[in-house]
């Protein structure tokens, strides 16, 4: 019996001799990982050089009149209308914020900390609705606010996510009434 508890004993790990080659495969991974990470930014600034033709996003007048509503949340981006994955980067619309959405008669004013704010005239507002999903970002039924609006010649979807999902339904019903009356002034 004790033979085999010597063999047994004896038995180690054999020890790392090629720390060459380890550190190789470790660089060579990390500059990997370097390339897709720069190969995705350049397709975003790519996107955006192909959406250059964008106007300028509006700023919110002077006087913007009495809110109607008011909602925070989160901005989850904008996408050319009808085509959910159709991601709109340019002039900021495709980074991801916190927001505060004020609706009055003027229109739409989206304000977000840390990304460029921009406002929707109320003559641009062409539809409001809840959705499940826009770029990037798939929720419940009818968990994500989208609201059509026209900037330039171009139809964008913008979705928004109420802090209180509940206020959803209000916001469309709101958007919609006042889309319908402008429609009616034209």
């Amino acid at each position: 019996m004790t033979p085999v508890i010597l063999l047994a004993a004896e038995k180690k790990s054999a020890e790392v001799t090629d720390w060459a080659a380890r550190l190789g495969w470790l660089v060579g991974l990390a500059l990997f990982v370097a390339l897709v990470y720069w190969l995705m930014r350049e397709g975003w600034k790519w996107r955006g050089t192909l959406q250059g033709d964008l106007p300028e996003l509006p700023g919110a007048p002077d006087e913007p009149g009495e809110a109607r509503l008011t909602m925070s949340g989160r901005y989850h981006g904008s996408t050319t209308a009808g085509q959910w994955l159709d991601r709109i980067v340019a002039h900021g619309l495709g980074t991801r914020s916190r927001a505060e959405l004020t609706l009055t008669d003027a229109g739409l004013d989206v304000v977000r900390p840390g990304a460029t704010d921009f406002f929707v005239p109320a003559a641009q507002l062409r539809e409001a609705r809840l959705d499940k999903g826009i770029a990037g970002k798939v929720l419940t039924e009818g968990g994500l606010l989208v609201v059509t609006w026209q900037h330039g010649e171009r139809l964008i979807d913008s979705g928004f996510r109420s802090d209180h999902a509940a206020e959803h339904t209000e916001w469309v019903e709101a958007l919609n009434v006042m889309i319908n009356k402008t429609e009616g002034a034209r």
